[in-house]
C-alpha cells in the first residue's frame, strides 16, 4: 500500500465511523492502527479543527471533508511529515473524493491553512 492509500483507507474509516458511531470498523494494517490513534486523540485534534474555523462549526462539515480534516490535523500535530506535504496530500484527496465545484477544495485550503498557523511551524 502506497501512502496515498493509507491515508485514502483511514480517512475512509474515519468518514464511516462518524457517519454511523455504533459501525464496528474492520482495524487490522497501517490504516486500522491510524484509524484507533486518531480516535484516540479526536478530543484535541477537534479542538485545533474548532478554534481554527471562522464563523463555521466542525459539525457543519460534511463526514468526507471532516474525516480529511481531521486526518490532516493528526497528522500535523502527530507526525513529522512536513505540513505543506499534509495540506498538499489533503487538498489532493479533496479534489478526487469531495469537490464538486471547487469550493470545497479552497475552503479546506483555506482551513488547513489556518491550522498550520495555530499549530505553528
Amino acid at each position: 500500500m502506497t501512502r496515498r492509500d493509507v491515508r485514502v483507507a483511514t480517512i475512509i474509516k474515519l468518514f464511516q465511523k462518524d457517519y454511523n458511531l455504533d459501525i464496528e470498523i474492520e482495524v487490522i494494517g497501517e490504516a486500522g492502527k491510524l484509524f484507533l490513534e486518531i480516535l484516540s486523540k479526536l478530543d484535541p485534534i477537534d479542538n485545533v479543527i474548532e478554534k481554527s474555523l471562522e464563523n463555521y462549526s466542525l459539525n457543519r462539515l460534511s463526514y468526507l471533508d471532516r474525516a480529511i480534516i481531521r486526518f490532516a490535523t493528526y497528522e500535523m500535530l502527530y507526525t513529522d511529515t512536513p505540513k505543506q506535504i499534509i495540506i498538499n496530500e489533503a487538498i489532493e484527496i479533496t479534489k478526487e473524493y469531495s469537490d464538486i465545484d471547487d469550493k470545497q477544495r479552497r475552503f479546506n485550503n483555506k482551513l488547513l491553512d489556518n491550522i498550520k498557523k495555530h499549530i505553528g511551524d
